[in-house]
């Protein structure tokens, strides 16, 4: 299947600093891909180069198999929607108006606009001025703006950085609904833990440097990371507990009625029956695997930095 989006082992050097490290990475059509990590890991530098607004120190960048800032470039650009982390409109437009003026600028099609505004949750709010709006709605009306033109590639460039959290949920809505549709999505985001379901695949990058990339899934099999169990258990009960259980366990967290353990995750049945066979000595269980946030340390810790 031909990469909407390919990268092969581009570098990105400022001078002296080392924005990214020779990343191989490929996005195909029809998938939403998380590009994960903290701040200064390397992904805003990472959108700039698939927008053609710089140029890789090294290796290759192709988006729908241009060059973006090669000689024919525009050809791919015209098929990209972009959301900055921080998009500033003017305030006296409405959201139908201002929509209006950035089709123009793209020389698309003005008559489905409205339609937009439906898919981004805006159209109850289409005729009021922008000025009014709340940071959350000016944010959908930035992912709006991006799906002009009905766009191969969008890239979305934290998209709910400094949002509240009802807000923030109204645009993982929006691009939950973007990737059920069957659009490809790039999303760069520092919020590690709320990406998780939001993305086919993950890709990790910190300081630069690619740590990992594919299924969350397959990621955690990858990295060995234990299984969490949290046990409720009757008072006096946990030294019972642990004596009855039969695989390696790490204790956590314990106290007289609670028992946090970490089990490998190859050996988390035959845990979960050893506290079967407990009875009424367990009066709750809560089973937790890791984390994209617990991963990225994991990872960063391997790799010595």
């Amino acid at each position: 299947m031909n990469a909407v989006v390919a990268l092969d082992a581009v570098s990105k050097n400022y001078g002296p600093v080392a924005a990214l490290e020779s990343v191989s990475l490929d996005l195909v059509a029809g998938e939403t891909v998380a590009l994960a990590g903290h701040n200064g890991a390397g992904k805003t530098t990472l959108m700039k180069l698939a927008l053609g607004l710089a140029r890789p120190s090294s290796g290759t960048i192709r988006v729908f198999g241009q060059d973006p800032a090669g000689r024919h470039g525009a050809r791919a650009r015209r098929r990209v929607g972009f959301l900055p982390e921080s998009a500033a409109f003017h305030g006296a437009m409405t959201g139908l108006e201002l929509l209006a003026f950035y089709a123009r600028l793209k020389r698309a099609r003005v008559e489905p606009l409205e339609e937009l505004l439906e898919r981004v949750g805006l159209d109850h709010a289409a005729n009021r001025r922008v000025g009014t709006y709340s940071k959350g709605m000016r944010q959908r009306l930035a992912l709006a703006q991006a799906l002009i033109g009905e766009p191969g590639l969008l890239l979305l460039d934290e998209p709910t950085s400094g949002l509240d959290p009802d807000s923030r949920m109204q645009v993982y809505d929006t691009i939950d609904r973007l990737r059920a549709e069957g659009s490809t999505i790039l999303i760069s985001t520092h919020a590690l833990a709320e990406i998780e379901s939001h993305a086919d695949r993950v890709a990790l990058l910190h300081r630069g440097k690619l740590l990992a990339a594919g299924e969350l899934q397959a990621l955690r099999r990858k990295a060995a990371l234990p299984s969490r169990i949290t046990l409720v258990v009757r008072p006096c009960h946990t030294e019972r507990v642990l004596s009855a259980l039969t695989v390696r366990a790490e204790v956590r967290a314990r106290s007289e009625e609670r028992l946090v353990l970490a089990v490998p995750h190859a050996d988390k049945i035959a845990a979960l029956r050893d506290i079967a066979g407990l009875g009424e000595a367990v009066t709750d269980i809560e089973i937790t695997e890791p984390g994209l946030e617990a991963l990225y340390h994991s990872l960063t810790r391997e790799d010595g930095r």
